[in-house]
């Protein structure tokens, strides 16, 4: 069965380093399901968020090992999805020509926490924030209208840990964002 398995990779802010990094998935032949970049709260430290699918618990111990080598990562974590709080955003262009049905304003408020980011003449644009899962259902109900774009991110996490990013650095001269 597969599980699904989240890599928090902390690293300086090095040009070439991603490729260094999914290079290491490509040798494996793992594929990455999703993949997040962004910066920490230390400032000159990205935070990479890697979703990958796997059974084999070992090789994705033996990935976390490997990219733990590359001289410009900090540290980098391994989760299960129980261990992380994790999100995802979604944005859906509908369209709304005159005499289509009406979207329902309020079922997509109240009944699935998304909410109608900009109106345009004959289009919205929802967002919608939640699990994988629950996007997919959103997802599911929009089909009703004509869904004219659709973009989800990558996950973002953070560890369920009392520990922050300070705790797990070493020691140097990072600076509070």
């Amino acid at each position: 069965m597969l599980t699904t398995y989240t890599i928090s990779v902390f690293t300086t802010n090095t040009i070439g380093l991603l490729n260094r990094i999914t290079i290491i998935f490509t040798r494996r032949r793992l594929n990455i399901e999703c993949l997040t970049v962004s910066e920490t709260e230390r400032k000159g430290v990205s935070r990479f968020t890697i979703v990958i699918r796997n059974e084999n618990r070992e090789i994705v111990e033996k990935l976390v090992r490997q990219i733990r080598k590359i001289t410009d990562v900090l540290a980098v974590f391994g989760y299960l999805d129980d261990e992380i709080v994790f999100n995802e955003i979604a944005l859906f262009k509908i369209a709304t020509p005159l005499g289509s049905p009406a979207l329902d304003v309020k079922t997509i408020n109240l009944d699935w926490n998304a909410k109608v980011v900009h109106w345009g003449l004959d289009y919205v644009v929802v967002e919608k924030n939640g699990s994988e899962e629950e996007i997919n259902e959103f997802y599911a109900y929009l089909k009703q209208w004509e869904i004219l774009e659709y973009i989800k991110s990558g996950r973002v996490a953070v560890g369920k840990t009392e520990k922050g990013l300070v705790e797990y650095l070493p020691e140097g001269n990072w600076e509070i964002v």
